[in-house]
């Protein structure tokens, strides 16, 4: 009698014995799909990939763990409280977990929905508003800190500030983050952001086959516009007129990472709105694997909405990372070194984003086209896909994991013998670029567009 009786939500039902009917008692917004939670097995599968869970041998830093504690919450036995939010975030949302799962569940969305729900209860810290909510929401925003950041890199300050930063972190925490976050910045920053030189639509070298949308993420055109320039040059030269349109603004992905849905949704919908302003798009690429990987999510990240929903699964149906377009319409075999063997042969490695290789599946379609380049011998990498400890802000959160991380693929890097890495995400090749130059290592770190245009253009 009593299991049919209806309460309102968040009441707690008992038999008559006294004992408590199973089932979700904790309710509010954001929070996880308590059937999907469910149905989590607790196989193991998932410790085998899980980084954090590698390092630490911790249950509750491993995806079952995580989808316990949140099951654990919604099941009324343990509060969302700072602890269960500590385990959350030091998940690095990497998707491995989702690669191996035998029921496909997707772990890494369940665990950033725990993220987004405590803060809709509970806020944000400040320096989240200040940093992720205030200057990574645009290209445009983010002029304000990298700004000083160019006039640091002119004047060579570098060499003054670095050791005193690399000092003073054995000591403060604070001036540890410093330290790590001047390592990131490459040894040139554009004197200028892309965003503000290019214009909306350049045109296909010769006869046009394909009308483009070009995605310019916020990294790439304010610290790598040398990467998108050379994205968009190889597009051109593949007969493609690219648009890039003015008012696109941040992919949304560093504030889904931190918790903050609400931005993310009204980032995906401008970006949507400005996309839908040039029609005859055969494709909308991006040359950031983190924001391809966010721009396909757009879906869902909208299913909700009744004005977006069906816009957005429109939008996210012509989305491909630009590996993939490169995969449809490169040249190929016309391009193929005539013998691996080659006298002068540049030989080079993969490292593959977590964001391109575990969440989108895009495995082979990047190796393919490094393959086709003239001149050019690929040599595998122990364990390509697993993450390099960048992870959005997860190298300045979590400096410690992210090292020790970071080491392990560096060490892999440098076991290959390879002169080039090849990847496809800036938070990569920043924190690649890092890992190797504290190394004192002589290895180049380019992203596929790169390495591609510069054998082309030599071919």
């Amino acid at each position: 009698m009593a299991a049919n009786i209806v309460l309102p939500r968040g009441l707690e039902l008992t038999s008559l014995l006294g004992k408590v009917i199973p089932g979700q008692k904790v309710f509010g917004p954001e929070l996880p799909d308590y059937d999907v939670l469910q149905n989590c097995l607790r196989c193991g599968r998932c410790l085998t990939v899980c980084p954090t869970y590698q390092e630490t041998l911790l249950e509750t830093d491993s995806p079952r763990g995580r989808l316990s504690l949140l099951r654990a919450v919604e099941d009324g036995k343990l509060p969302l409280s700072e602890g269960v939010l500590e385990h959350l975030y030091n998940c690095l949302d990497c998707r491995a977990c989702n690669t191996v799962c035998p029921l496909s569940l997707p772990i890494g969305e369940l665990i950033l929905k725990g993220r987004a729900a405590y803060s809709a209860r509970y806020g944000r810290p400040l320096w989240q508003r200040l940093s992720v909510d205030t200057f990574l929401t645009s290209a445009r925003s983010l002029e304000w800190v990298m700004a000083p950041a160019r006039i640091y890199r002119k004047l060579k300050l570098h060499k003054v500030v670095r050791p005193v930063l690399r000092f003073l972190g054995k000591k403060l925490s604070a001036f540890r983050v410093l330290y790590e976050m001047e390592m990131l910045l490459p040894e040139k920053l554009p004197s200028k952001p892309l965003h503000k030189t290019l214009p909306e639509v350049l045109p296909a070298y010769g006869e046009r086959k394909y009308r483009v949308g070009f995605f310019l993420g916020c990294m790439m055109s304010q610290v790598l516009a040398d990467v998108s320039k050379s994205s968009i040059e190889l597009l051109r030269r593949l007969g493609c007129e690219v648009v890039v349109p003015k008012g696109q603004v941040c992919c949304g992905a560093p504030h889904e990472d931190q918790g903050n849905k609400p931005k993310a949704r009204e980032l995906a919908r401008t970006n949507i709105e400005v996309f839908e302003q040039f029609e005859g798009l055969d494709v909308i690429v991006s040359d950031c694997a983190a924001c391809s990987g966010m721009l396909k999510e757009y879906r869902e990240l909208l299913s909700e909405d009744e004005e977006f929903s069906d816009r957005a699964k429109a939008f996210s149906a012509k989305v491909l990372d630009v590996s993939q377009w490169l995969a449809r319409v490169f040249p190929g075999e016309a391009n193929l070194p005539q013998s691996d063997a080659c006298a002068h042969c540049t030989l080079a490695t993969y490292h593959s984003p977590c964001h391109l290789g575990n969440a989108q599946g895009v495995l082979e379609e990047p190796k393919s086209v490094v393959r086709a380049l003239p001149e050019v011998k690929l040599v595998p990498l122990k364990d390509e896909t697993k993450c390099c400890g960048s992870a959005g802000i997860y190298n300045i959160t979590h400096i410690e994991m992210s090292r020790e991380l970071l080491k392990e693929k560096v060490d892999n890097i440098l076991d290959t013998g390879a002169q080039v890495v090849v990847t496809g995400n800036p938070g990569c090749i920043l924190q690649i670029q890092k890992g190797l130059k504290e190394r004192g290592a002589d290895v180049a770190v380019k992203h596929l567009t790169e390495i591609t245009l510069e054998k082309l253009s030599t071919d």
